[in-house]
């Protein structure tokens, strides 16, 4: 008897571990892949979003625009075509958050300095005053790459439109007017489609690390 089971001992083994791989694949074939949920005016709270658009449950994107950066060139859509991006809106002259945001930005554009794939926009919510000097010498200051992430002015109307209706970061009221002043800590995550993915805080370091495992989780999407 002990000399039949040892003639089929590495036989037992073989079909073991056949079986558990066979298992393993399965289970893993049957655990839904995680997928970043795409946001639509109906999922943020009312009071950031247009009361025109907040029934808005699909087809929501970032509407088209025209700006000018830290360099004094026009920056469109077109400069983050196939590209996964974060926006955010501050001034450089913020005493407040701004500084804590601005170091985030700088330790996200760190971590994805040899990735192509993605890219950083700061939108200042003081055009006026963040000329195109202003902003180069922010940017210089705080160490900007600009093939990685432009600083951007342009007219108050249009990018206080752009943080209302397009990437729903601050509250609606006002119209981009002389006396219209925004101050978002929020930073949004947007697709190759140009869609919302995610919004973070952006004085938190974790909610940074949070950003970056949403971004490699994107990444991986466009992959499968």
């Amino acid at each position: 008897m002990r000399s039949f089971f040892s003639k089929f001992k590495w036989f037992a083994l073989v079909m073991l571990g056949i079986s558990a791989v066979i298992i393993y694949l399965f289970y893993n074939a049957l655990q839904p892949n995680k997928t970043l949920p795409v946001y639509q005016p109906a999922d943020f709270n009312p009071e950031l979003v247009d009361t025109g658009m907040n029934h808005i449950k699909k087809y929501h994107r970032i509407a088209d625009f025209s700006l000018i950066n830290q360099n004094g060139d026009t920056v469109t859509q077109d400069n983050y075509r196939d590209k996964i991006y974060i926006a955010d809106f501050f001034f450089t002259t913020c005493p407040t958050i701004c500084p804590i945001m601005t170091e985030n930005m700088g330790y996200l554009q760190e971590q994805f300095r040899e990735d192509d794939e993605i890219l950083l926009l700061s939108h200042s919510v003081t055009p006026v005053r963040d000329s195109v000097a202003q902003l180069k010498r922010y940017a210089e200051e705080k160490g900007v790459i600009d093939s990685k992430w432009n600083l951007v002015t342009g007219d108050k109307k249009q990018i206080y439109r752009l943080a209302r209706q397009s990437y729903l970061a601050v509250k609606t009221d006002g119209d981009g007017g002389p006396y219209d002043m925004i101050h978002t800590e929020n930073f949004i995550l947007i697709d190759k489609e140009k869609r919302i993915r995610g919004t973070y805080d952006g004085t938190k370091r974790e909610d940074m690390d949070r950003l970056l495992e949403d971004v490699a989780l994107l990444k991986r999407s466009y992959r499968q």
